[in-house]
């Protein structure tokens, strides 16, 4: 078995022009949409800003990502103590990236925080993803002054964990890498449904390669499709909900596609720019109709809605090619096997 090359950090380089998805605070309300009963999904009202999820059992309750600063986690647990009244016991990170984890240190201690071991082991410099994710914040980076300490998951686990929340079991998989190299999924059988944080969005939605390539990328959703076959909806961490299994099919077509169009352009000598321009832009035109229709969804005018998602998944494909391209030529001249095994020695 091949071991997938992920990088130490996120990449830091960005395309010429690049703007990246909005992530701060200001103005996020969380709209509770309910999927099965004591199943909620916080929606935000303003995509791409960040959702959460609260779900309960019998005996306690469970929330989904921590929101990034400690005002917005005081109000992730307003809203999930307004939806019942089973005590908050666990708090799942879907990844390591801040606008998940940042609120972390905002919930009781008693509350145990769980999540893959490798989102664990990429949570060691605060001061280092303060700095990455203000790049995203759009002139508000001084709310993340609040943040002074990265609580990290006090139980973690590798690839398979569940939950009994008393007459309810969740599931929590790490599949693999994709965006980052801990993606964590929260599976909610009864209910069909899955919070998905960064490793999957709903189909038509540009995804970020942060951390990786596309070939480790594919696997762990091909290992996510075999593992979860009653999957209905995703509830992304940005965006609108989806459905599960178009979301995988559409994004591995896609990875596929960046993968084989990258490399080629690659073998063929070709710079950065001649790369972007070879690659396929499905956001070259319009937003595809399915996504639309979700976006109607919400109470934002429409236009702007659109315009703004479409402008922002060109840029995230654009970073795509980018990482995909610096990846491939560090490997040698060998490709994407090669870079998916770390390179050529």
């Amino acid at each position: 078995m091949r071991t997938p090359f992920v990088p130490d950090r996120e990449i830091a380089e960005r395309p010429d022009g690049y703007g990246g998805p909005n992530l701060s605070p200001v103005g996020l309300e969380l709209v509770p949409r309910e999927l099965a009963q004591g199943v909620w999904a916080l929606m935000a009202n303003l995509p791409p800003k960040d959702n959460n999820g609260v779900v309960w059992g019998r005996d306690a309750a469970l929330v989904i990502d921590a929101g990034i600063t400690p005002e917005v986690s005081a109000r992730i647990q307003a809203a999930a103590a307004a939806l019942g009244d089973r005590p908050l016991r666990y708090l799942v990170n879907t990844t390591y990236h801040g606008d998940h984890t940042f609120g972390n240190a905002a919930f009781p201690e008693d509350v145990v925080i769980v999540s893959s071991t490798a989102n664990k082991a990429s949570m060691s410099d605060l001061t280092y993803e303060k700095r990455t994710r203000s790049g995203n914040m759009y002139g508000d980076a001084a709310l993340l002054d609040e943040v002074t300490r990265w609580r990290r998951p006090d139980l973690t686990f590798d690839s398979y964990a569940e939950i009994d929340l008393g007459g309810r079991v969740v599931q929590l998989h790490h599949f693999g890498p994709g965006n980052g190299p801990g993606d964590t999924i929260v599976y909610v059988p009864d209910a069909r449904a899955a919070w998905t944080g960064n490793f999957l969005c709903h189909a038509g939605i540009a995804h970020m390669l942060l951390q990786g390539a596309p070939e480790p990328y594919v696997d762990s959703l091909r290992r996510m499709r075999e593992a979860l076959p009653e999957l209905e909806t995703i509830v992304p961490g940005h965006g609108p909900m989806g459905n599960g299994p178009v979301a995988v099919d559409t994004l591995i077509g896609y990875l596929e596609r960046l993968r084989d169009e990258v490399w080629s352009s690659v073998r063929a000598g070709h710079g950065l720019e001649e790369t972007l321009a070879a690659c396929t832009d499905p956001w070259a035109g319009d937003l595809d109709p399915g996504l639309s229709a979700a976006l109607a969804g919400y109470s934002a005018p429409q236009d702007l809605a659109r315009q703004g998602m479409l402008a922002l998944c060109r840029d995230l494909h654009r970073l795509n090619v980018l990482a995909t391209y610096r990846i491939y030529s560090a490997s040698g001249g060998t490709g994407p096997v090669a870079a998916a095994q770390g390179g050529s020695s």
